[in-house]
């Protein structure tokens, strides 16, 4: 079964840390992806640019709107995701368990994917 991880963090002290605070996330994350792709369980994933870059669309009167940022301002904003293979949701878990920015705060929404017949 896929599962759809979203990494959510506090996006100010990401962009707030300085160099060596940065070099070493991502040496935490580069581990953590390394990890996940040896176990075979990586089938993708990327970084999110800030929420500052984000555009949300909505439909008012038939018509779409767009707006600046994200949909609601919350404490955590959504910074990236992966998508991985796993037996069933405990495996999920402990994959999403093992992330780096757990140990700052962050969370992570673990989310089994709704295979749809047809649609790949």
């Amino acid at each position: 079964m896929r599962y759809l991880l979203l990494i959510c963090d506090d996006e100010k002290q990401m962009l707030t840390a300085t160099e060596d605070q940065t070099n070493a996330m991502m040496e935490e994350w580069g581990k953590y992806t390394t990890e996940l792709q040896g176990a075979g369980k990586m089938l993708g994933g990327e970084r999110l640019r800030p929420s500052v870059d984000a555009t949300t669309a909505r439909k008012q009167n038939g018509q779409v709107v767009l707006s600046d940022g994200p949909f609601a301002e919350t404490k955590e904003q959504l910074g990236g995701y992966f998508v991985i293979e796993s037996a069933d949701l405990d495996e999920a878990t402990k994959w999403a368990g093992k992330m780096p920015h757990l140990a700052y705060g962050g969370a992570v929404e673990v989310r089994p994917i709704w295979e749809m017949p047809g649609m790949m």
